[in-house]
């Protein structure tokens, strides 16, 4: 016989697993653990039967296999590098902490000081389309176009505007000490990361050869110095929580420094180079791992594209208290 007690713990343990199974899948679109809180997408077998559910399946079809239809030797266009749109976001948009699109819909339409200007979730597409996949925008009128911007907010539908939920985007890691190390980061590279993406940085090519399965790091097929990507910050945070292959947000491999060292390895690499000379259009404004002057402090480009950051930081404080 159980004593009363053993009774109340073993209803209220049952209680939890159930909760826990219920809200995974009936429940708010976020998943909860004992340490972590995340956004998790809504099941694709919910997209509806119909004309707009169709909409929603060829965007995302577009996102996974986007060299397919529109790289250099794409069925609709060749508007592209080859990368797909997958290859920076994760599992179709929707691996937590995977630069996902789950706060995407929730957040957009919304001020950018790399613009300076109201942005749209299109011009966000078309920013990526210029600049990670080192092409050119597609036309607001295209199907494709629409399409995309279906499948993102189809994603972000259950997320309420203006809410930022846990795992959407990329982790911020806290600034390193020191300067990022290119030389521990091509070790790092070497031993974690050359098996996927190839000794010189090439990528991998599935064996149909119409797009890769693992993107090139860097050269000419890559993203160019324009990209969000291309700021240190957005890249150690991208690796640390989904690098090497197998890692997530629940199986982190690397440390926050191998994260940094790589990410500066990585970006230290030649790449296509693309001017924007409009972005930041409030200097002032530019974040501290932005590469580009000009600047509005007197610390070398060096600095600002490897580090270390917190002394900018609190100089642009400083100079913010005494404004």
């Amino acid at each position: 016989m159980l004593h009363a007690l053993e009774i109340v713990l073993f209803a209220g343990l049952l209680f939890m697993v159930i909760n826990y199974f219920f809200y995974r899948s009936n429940g708010p679109r976020e998943k909860q653990g004992a340490a972590t809180l995340v956004w998790i997408a809504p099941d694709t077998a919910t997209i509806p039967a119909t004309a707009d559910g169709d909409l929603i399946r060829y965007g995302r079809e577009l996102i996974v296999h986007t060299a397919v239809y529109l790289g250099p030797h794409g069925s609709v266009a060749s508007i592209s590098n080859g990368m797909n749109c997958q290859n920076c976001h994760l599992r179709a948009g929707t691996q937590p902490w995977g630069n996902n699109y789950g706060s995407t819909a929730s957040t957009y339409p919304r001020f950018r000081a790399r613009s300076g200007s109201i942005e749209s979730v299109e011009r966000k597409v078309n920013d990526c389309f210029i600049r990670s996949l080192n092409g050119q925008p597609l036309d607001s009128g295209s199907r494709e176009l629409k399409a995309i911007v279906a499948y993102i907010h189809w994603l972000g539908k259950d997320i309420p505007k203006g809410h930022h939920p846990p795992g959407s985007g990329i982790k911020q890691l806290p600034y390193l000490e020191r300067s990022t190390d290119t030389a521990a980061g091509r070790k790092v590279f070497q031993q974690k990361c050359q098996r996927c993406h190839g000794i010189n940085g090439g990528g991998m090519m599935k064996p149909d050869d119409a797009e890769f399965l693992y993107p090139p790091l860097w050269g000419t097929k890559s993203y160019n110095t324009g990209a969000g990507i291309y700021r240190l910050s957005k890249f150690a945070g991208y690796v640390k929580y989904n690098m090497p292959f197998g890692a997530n947000y629940s199986s982190i491999q690397l440390s926050d420094e191998e994260a940094w060292d790589v990410a500066a390895f990585v970006n230290s690499q030649p790449r296509p180079v693309k001017a924007f000379p409009a972005d930041w259009p409030d200097i002032g404004s530019k974040p501290p791992d932005h590469p580009f002057g000009p600047f509005t402090d007197t610390f070398p480009v060096s600095q600002h594209k490897y580090g270390p950051f917190n002394p900018i930081v609190l100089a642009h404080q400083g100079r913010s208290r005494f404004k």
